[in-house]
Formats: C-alpha cells, structure tokens, sequence
C-alpha cells in the first residue's frame, strides 16, 4: 500500500509570499462571502512580504514549481506544511532547493504526467509561448530539470497543461488579450525559447494564460479590486503572434491588469492582497460582461494595499457553508460588517459597472 492511499483526497489552499513562505490551508477554511466585501484576515503578512501566489490543489497532486530561471521541481502537496490561514507559513528554500536570486515564478498541480497528448504550455513575459509533451516533466529529480529555456531579462509567469484541440487565451498587464490554437505552437524539447505567442507594445508584458473552455468565461482581475467575467466566444481565434483584443478597460481607476482565470458558476474565486487579506465569492454574483469595459468591484482595496493573486478554487456547498458560518464567531462578525458594507456600497457602484 502507497502511503498515499492512507491520505485523505482534500482540496487545499496554498499560498507563497513575497520573501518565499508557503503553506498549505483547508480550503474549507475560506467560506465564500459577497462580492465587493473587504474579505477576511489571512495570512499574517507585512507590507514588505505581500502574498505573490494562490492556487487551489488536491492533497494527492504532484505540485510543480517553475522558478525564474527556468528549472521546475517537484513536492507532492500533502509533503507541504499545513498551517492555519493566519499563519505566516514555513521558508519554501527548506522545501525547494532555490539558488541565490531564485523565486518560485509559477506552479502547476499535475496528477497523471502520462496522458496522451497531453502538453506543458509556459509562457513567458515577453509573450513568447514554449509547448513540451507532459511526460517530459513525469520523472522527479532533487535538484529539479530545466523547464524553459529564458532569456536573461526575463521569466516565467503563467504555465498550464493543454490537450489536442485546445485553445489558448494570453492577455497582458495593458488588458489585450489573443486566442490561438495550442497545435500553432510545434512540440519542443525542455531546453528550448519557445516561439512567438502574442505582440506586445512598448512597456506591455503577459500577465496570464488559460485554455479557452467554451463553457467556461474569461474572469480578469485588476489590482485595485475590478474584474469582470466575459465570454470566452467573444475572442475570436487567430493565428498566434498578433497583437490581440481588448479584454478590458484599463484605467487609473482599475489599475493594472494582474490576473485572469477560465471560471463557471460552479467555481467560487479567491483573492488575496499584498497585506494578507483575503476574500472567497461565489463567481454567480459576478455577471458577465463586454470585453471593453472596465468590470465591478471584487473586493475593496484598502490605501496602500492592491490584489497580490487570484484563484479559483471548488465550491462551496450551500450545506457545508451554513455549517462553516456556525462554528466561529470571528467570521460571523467579519461577514455581517462586510454584507453591510456591501449594500452600502452596490448604488454607488452600479453606475460604474460598464464604462
């Protein structure tokens, strides 16, 4: 028997700060509140150490780290510290073998590395995209492998798994976004650049990449607290290498394009900030919208403050929230103090909706 099959099979939170703490929470441990709350206490985080990623994986995945100079590493995700939401977490070097000057770019949660045609797409900054066939990355190593081959000015920021035909959405920090199909980028070894996936202008860079679900829609995030839902069929297929569509209007007002997610109503969404606070919402209360519009708001931003990263993550059953709403007195006066706010706040914002 695989010690494995001794663990139970759980959906996790995990999170990685700034100056690399990580840790693994329950899931259950974020319940979903309403859209446009202030959120709730997470992690204990300094202004100086803001939380960089959050991503939702099963206890049994093989959790991959893509660092910034290109090397990937392996760590099943039950092997991670479990923590509670307010704590800090543990220093990723004592989990991952990072270099001076290395940080964890991306991760990805991968159960079965010998699909069938199945692939790693990773895309750089710079807009360039690289495919390797999955079973490539299927044989763990201590000291990791090379993932991607980059340039010394740039890095990884988004990686994905993709199959025979998919598509693929980029988008960037300036809200243009490009779908192309994922068979436009030829099959290449780990050691290799990768080729062109989208035209950026001057100052521009890619923020992110999801494969274009039909069902699903198009959920992009700003960093003052906007975002918005649109429909993956309002982004025509193209060939890759061109410069793309607005998928949002950026504005002072919205700041800078810094996430986006392929998500349903089955989904709930989780943000967090740069000072550790966090929000869980159920992605029905986000409506969709127009490509060229600058979106509601998710969460309220304090001064000083902008969303450090976005997840999406299962959700929660009406059931099982009811039972989580009972069980801490915290949460109960967070969430009353929140719902207030937001019914406050919904007139002023509705006007504000599609600009």
């Amino acid at each position: 028997m695989n010690i494995v099959d001794l663990i139970a099979n759980e959906s996790s939170i995990i999170t990685i700060s700034r100056r690399g703490y990580i840790k693994r929470t329950a899931a259950t441990e974020y319940r979903a509140q309403k859209r446009g709350g202030k959120g709730i206490k997470g992690a204990k985080s300094e202004e100086e150490d803001p939380i960089e990623h959050i991503f939702a994986a099963s206890t049994h995945d093989y959790l991959l780290f893509f660092t910034t100079r290109g090397m990937v590493h392996w760590r099943k995700v039950h092997q991670l510290p479990a923590l509670s939401r307010e704590s800090r977490g543990r220093a990723i070097i004592n989990i991952v073998p990072l270099e001076d000057g290395e940080n964890v770019a991306a991760c990805r949660a991968i159960r079965n590395f010998d699909e069938e045609d199945h692939f790693l797409l990773m895309v750089p900054k710079n807009g360039l995209v690289k495919k390797t066939p999955l079973s490539a990355y299927g044989r763990p190593r201590s000291n990791g492998i090379i993932a991607v081959k980059l340039k010394e000015d740039d890095e990884i920021i988004d990686v994905l798994v993709a199959k025979k035909g998919d598509e693929i959405v980029l988008s960037t920090v300036n809200g243009m976004a490009i779908r192309f199909r994922q068979s436009d980028a030829r099959p290449m070894g780990r050691n290799t650049s990768g080729v062109k996936g989208i035209s950026l202008t001057k100052g521009d860079s890619v923020v992110g990449m999801v494969v274009a679900d039909p069902e699903a829609t198009l959920l992009t995030a700003c960093e003052k607290g906007y975002g918005k839902r649109t429909d993956i069929e309002d982004y025509r297929i193209t060939g890759r290498g061109g410069k793309g569509v607005k998928t949002l209007s950026v504005t002072e007002k919205t700041g800078a394009l810094i996430s986006i997610k392929d998500v349903t109503d089955e989904n709930d969404l989780m943000i967090i900030t740069k000072l550790g606070i966090t929000i869980r919402m159920k992605m029905e209360d986000v409506r969709v919208m127009g490509r060229a519009t600058q979106g509601v708001r998710l969460i309220k931003v304090r001064d000083k403050d902008d969303i450090a990263s976005v997840a999406k993550v299962p959700k929660v059953d009406e059931e099982e929230e009811d039972l989580e709403n009972g069980e801490g007195e915290e949460n109960t006066d967070i969430t009353n103090e929140t719902d207030t706010n937001t019914n406050n706040e919904s007139n002023d914002e509705s006007n504000n909706e599609e600009e």
